[in-house]
C-alpha cells in the first residue's frame, strides 16, 4: 500500500456504500490496518473504519488510548445492545461538525481479529458508541444520517459553507475526534 490513507469526505460514494465482508485475513489486510492506523492518528481520531479510506471491506481500527494499543475488529456484527445515552459526536469524514447523537449505551460485538480468532467484546459508553459508528460507516451510513430533518438540513448547509471559505477539516476548526462529549455535561 505504501503510507498512510487519505481520509474520505462526505460527498465521496464511496461512504455511501455497504463494505464487503473479509473471506480471507491475509497480509494484504494486515497491510491495510498498517496505513490505516497512521491516517487515524494523524487525524487525532479515535476509531477509523475501511471505507474512511476507500477501501470497500468490513474492517475497522480503533484505540481508546487507554494502555491497550490500536486493536482491529474484522467483520464485525452488534449482537445486543442495550439503554440509551446521547453523546456529543463528530466523524474524521465531516471534519468540523459535531451533533448530539442518540445510540445505545451498552452494545455486544463480535468479529475477528487480525489472527483470524473470535473476539466478543461488551462495551459500553464511549467504546459502545465508537463500535456503532463505525458499523455505520460498514454499511454507508453517515453521522448526519442520525439527524431529524431539519438538522440534517443545517448540517448540509454549514458543510457547503465550509467548503466554499476552503474546505471542512481541522486546519479549519481543529481536530475533530469520533466523539466529544456527554450531552449531559453540557
Amino acid at each position: 500500500m505504501g503510507g498512510a490513507f487519505e481520509i474520505r469526505l462526505m460527498g465521496d460514494p464511496v461512504l455511501r456504500q455497504r463494505a464487503a465482508d473479509i473471506t480471507d485475513i491475509d497480509g494484504r489486510v494486515a497491510r491495510i490496518v498498517d496505513d490505516m492506523l497512521p491516517a487515524m492518528y494523524e487525524a487525532e481520531g479515535i476509531g477509523l473504519a475501511a471505507p474512511q479510506v476507500g477501501i470497500q471491506r468490513r474492517l475497522f481500527v480503533f484505540d481508546l488510548y487507554e494502555g491497550d494499543g490500536p486493536q482491529t475488529l474484522i467483520n464485525p456484527q452488534i449482537v445486543e445492545s442495550d439503554g440509551e445515552w446521547t453523546y456529543t459526536e463528530g466523524c474524521l469524514s465531516v471534519p468540523g461538525l459535531t451533533f448530539d447523537i442518540v445510540r445505545p449505551k451498552e452494545v455486544h460485538v463480535v468479529g475477528l481479529d487480525l489472527d483470524g480468532n473470535e473476539v466478543s467484546i461488551e462495551a459500553d459508553e464511549l467504546q459502545a458508541r465508537l463500535f456503532q459508528h463505525e458499523l455505520d460507516h460498514l454499511d454507508g451510513v453517515l453521522l448526519i444520517d442520525h439527524l431529524d430533518k431539519a438538522e440534517r438540513k443545517e448540517a448540509l448547509r454549514t458543510w457547503r459553507t465550509q467548503l466554499q471559505s476552503g474546505g471542512p477539516g481541522p486546519s479549519a476548526n481543529g481536530p475533530v475526534p469520533l466523539v466529544g462529549r456527554s450531552a449531559a455535561d453540557g
